[in-house]
């Protein structure tokens, strides 16, 4: 059964409630360069089954995602009640050729791209925190909900590869 938008939006909100949403963004790359030290990319890059997505696809999702945060954030600060658009992330799984793409690049684009965020994040006033875009699916959003959002979709994946590399598949 799919999700609606609001069951994704409530359930990805739940896994931050009551967190720094800044201290969750960066221990995202620490965690998961230890969940994926020692794994080989062969492991990495298997999917746990066809409709799934690998480790490796899963950090690509990941430095994608980012980079999309990275405009959102910008364009809201930029033009506050902007049109923000959704997109369609399968989509960009196979038109970003996700499954070629090497996991510790992933990793480390990622990296680079979330340190300018959270410098960005860092520097904000409380005023530019309640600026909003008009998602395109999820309504008005405010820089502070586009980031807990984040924050939530970070702590999703790192849920799913953990399972998937404590699954019996080698």
């Amino acid at each position: 059964m799919t999700e609606t938008i609001e069951q994704y939006s409530k359930r990805i909100r739940s896994y931050v409630e009551g967190k720094d949403l800044v201290k969750v963004l960066s221990q995202t790359d620490k965690i998961s360069e230890q969940l994926i030290e020692g794994v080989s990319v062969a492991r990495l890059r298997d999917r746990p089954a066809p409709e799934s997505w690998s480790v490796s696809e899963i950090l690509a999702h990941l430095a994608d995602v980012e980079i999309v945060i990275s405009w959102r954030i910008r364009s809201i600060l930029g033009n506050p009640g902007t049109t923000i658009q959704a997109y369609d992330q399968n989509s960009w799984v196979a038109s970003g050729y996700y499954e070629k793409r090497d996991p510790a690049k992933s990793l480390e684009l990622h990296r680079v791209l979330r340190e300018a965020n959270l410098a960005l994040l860092r520097c904000l006033t409380p005023e530019q925190w309640k600026q909003f875009g008009q998602h395109s699916e999820r309504g008005q959003e405010s820089v502070e909900r586009t980031v807990e959002m984040l924050a939530g979709h970070d702590i999703n994946h790192i849920q799913q590869i953990e399972r998937i590399l404590k699954s019996d598949k080698s």
